[in-house]
């Protein structure tokens, strides 16, 4: 299962980030028409309409009765777990708080005049929904990256929805974690459906105020259209690995990092731009070699094929202005002086520093959210952190003395705009 090996120019490196940053790219206009038929029928049926998605997409009998899940399922899902699977879940839950916490804001009063202030005040959002997928396989790493920021910022409801089994049942790790990382209510519903019962509301789910988490197409494309009635995380497209590396590198330590990435859908992208040729080789071989090896190599071959390449380029100038264009979601520095290129990165999601930082430490527990910009909105976007889950209010407090000493230039402005009224609002307390 080959890569692309290329050397590469500048100019010829600019081709490679537009090819990529039209992967994932489709044609969104059916989609589009039957989530927004899910968003119209879920407004006027409610409940009964998501029952009846959740019975044609994941074959599972939920109703108003079993759609919440109980504190006694919850219990028995963390009896289920290996008691070190939990003691790590804990671990990582730890790891993530405690970097989340550091994000907190505080709000400001600043004086004015003699005696007047204005600010600003940071307070929480009301409720908090967060979806995790279903898929192939349960990701508690998932629930604890979108679960934490919330709870570090303060919210004190959040609401998590993912989509039942057949048998109307969630898998016990995404329970435990969700347990772990301070869920208050979960519910067993999925897909389109479930991002348009929390943005809108029904009987058995209540209304949130943002809605985070990954999904398929029809939960982005949902995200998408609800976004305005309800605020959203971002919007997230396949996964993605830039590595920088010379010849200090570790090839097999490099390979293994593309992998990581590259298994993660048929769309995702791993890229190596390296200044030593002996490297590239190596890589090369090693990638082949690992990814034969694979349980994922069905997907392997095809995000290899399409969307990795391992590129020789001139000098380490030319692969930071490659990787500034493409502004990657993880990008790894494997060079002898990282903190020189560190301190020039501007665009990036994470940064893996040295060759003993790999991206699913970030994934999984070191406490930086792996909820990143993708597809090259790291340029601005920002990974999902705790100002997220808050929102700020500006305060004015004047007195009449300070009011007193500005209303003519107030006045004056609103007369500027021809807004009479505003003008006189403020002339009233001291001219009519």
């Amino acid at each position: 299962m080959k890569c692309k090996v290329m050397n590469a120019k500048k100019e010829e490196l600019m081709s490679v980030c537009e090819a990529l940053g039209m992967r994932g790219k489709m044609e969104l206009g059916p989609i589009i028409d039957t989530v927004s038929g899910i968003l119209s029928d879920i407004r006027t049926r409610k409940d009964e309409a998501v029952f009846e998605y959740t019975k044609r997409f994941d074959k599972a009998d939920i109703n108003a009765q079993n759609v919440r899940v109980t504190e006694k399922e919850i219990a028995d899902a963390m009896a289920s777990i290996d008691p070190k699977l939990i003691s790590i879940i804990q671990e990582a839950k730890n790891n993530i708080m405690a970097f989340h916490e550091k994000q907190r804001e505080d709000g400001f009063v600043m004086q004015v005049g003699k005696g007047s202030e204005i600010g600003m005040r940071v307070r929480p959002i009301s409720v908090a929904g967060v979806y995790v997928p279903g898929g192939t396989a349960p990701l508690p790493s998932t629930v604890l990256m979108n679960v934490i920021p919330a709870k570090a910022a303060g919210v004190p409801r959040v609401v998590l929805c993912t989509p039942p089994r057949a048998d109307g049942t969630i898998a016990p790790v995404i329970l435990a974690a969700a347990s772990i990382a301070g869920a208050d209510e979960i519910y067993k519903v999925g897909g389109a459906q479930a991002i348009v019962a929390m943005a809108c509301g029904t009987p058995s789910i209540p209304r949130v105020d943002k809605i985070c988490g990954p999904g398929n197409i029809y939960v982005n494309t949902a995200k998408r259209l609800v976004y305005g009635m309800v605020d959203i995380d971002m919007f997230a497209g396949p996964s993605e690995i830039l590595i920088i590396a010379d010849e200090s590198a570790n090839a097999e330590f490099v390979a293994a990092d593309m992998l990581s990435q590259a298994e993660h859908d048929v769309l995702a992208s791993a890229i190596l731009l390296t200044t030593s040729s002996a490297l590239a080789a190596k890589v090369e071989e090693a990638v082949d070699r690992r990814s034969e090896k694979s349980l994922r190599k069905s997907i392997l071959e095809k995000s290899l094929a399409n969307y990795c390449a391992i590129i020789v380029v001139d000098d380490l100038d030319t692969a930071l202005a490659f990787s500034e264009e493409l502004a990657p979601e993880h990008i790894e520095l494997c060079v002898n002086e990282p903190d020189v290129l560190l301190q020039q990165l501007k665009n990036a999601g994470a940064v893996f520093v040295g060759n003993y930082t790999p991206e699913p430490l970030g994934d999984y527990f070191a406490g930086p959210n792996h909820t990143l910009p993708t597809s090259g909105t790291a340029r601005f976007f920002s990974p999902l952190n705790t100002g997220d889950f808050v929102k700020k209010m500006s305060v004015l407090r004047y007195t009449e003395e300070d009011l007193k000493g500005c209303y003519q230039s107030v006045a004056g402005f609103a007369d500027a705009e021809g807004l009479e009224c505003h003008a006189s609002a403020v002339r009233v307390r001291f001219e009519e």
